[in-house]
């Protein structure tokens, strides 16, 4: 069931619901605007993988008929997750990430979750800062990963330079 979230009389409203098949290439175009697109991350694997599981928690936010934000959600037992929030540059500053992050925090305590990880690249300031304001705090971890599957193809071989 779609959320919208209204600033008042004249005000552009944000709806936010869950991803459809049909948002894909608005989806990519927005992360990829965004910076969020690497070589080692298929876009288009990454949403199908997430379609098999939770599918529900991979949220879009829109003005419109124009697709402007997304964040992917997720609950395994002991911690949730959020990866690709995401916001168009003309977008920003109006709350719609804030909103984002709202709906997908309901959603995993409704889950029973009682603790939210995310990673954020240590050069991405901006987002490091976004995310301090709206509660969360650097934990005293170090983040490890292992690739159990290589991501190859046209969509990582055309960002091999980014």
């Amino acid at each position: 069931m779609p959320v919208t979230w209204s600033w008042g009389p004249g005000v552009t409203e944000l709806e936010i619901r869950s991803y459809e098949e049909s948002d894909q290439e608005a989806v990519v175009n927005l992360w990829r605007e965004c910076g969020l697109v690497t070589p080692w991350n298929d876009p288009v694997k990454d949403i199908g993988r997430k379609l098999r599981v939770q599918r529900d928690m991979f949220l879009v936010g829109s003005l419109g008929a124009r697709l402007v934000a997304t964040v992917m959600a997720g609950y395994e037992g002991h911690r949730g997750w959020i990866n690709y929030l995401a916001v168009a540059a003309d977008c920003r500053n109006r709350g719609f990430g804030r909103r984002l992050m709202q709906e997908a925090e309901g959603r995993l305590r409704a889950m029973g979750c009682p603790k939210i990880n995310l990673q954020v690249r240590t050069s991405n300031t901006d987002v490091v800062k976004f995310y301090r304001a709206v509660g969360y705090s650097v934990d005293d971890v170090v983040s490890m990963g292992k690739r159990l599957e290589e991501d190859e193809g046209p969509a990582a071989e055309s960002d091999a330079g980014s």
